[in-house]
């Protein structure tokens, strides 16, 4: 995907997907934390990581939660 494309969504992850594995933080640990009180990720930066670097934890994402 265009790296102006990835820049111009906006980064969400579904809280009934989300299953807290933690992948996303540590692929890209500037946009993403792990909540651990509820067993979910959260989006804290939108713009923390490279393009690169988010869309490798969309892709990694074994629920397939973030969009």
């Amino acid at each position: 995907m265009c790296r102006f494309v990835i820049a111009m969504k906006k980064l969400k992850i579904d809280d009934y997907k989300c299953i807290g594995c933690g992948l996303c933080p540590s692929i890209a640990e500037k946009s993403f934390i792990l909540v651990e009180k509820i067993s979910r990720a959260e989006v804290i930066n939108p713009a923390g990581d490279t393009p690169e670097k988010i869309q490798e934890a969309i892709d990694a994402c074994p629920v397939q939660a973030i969009s």
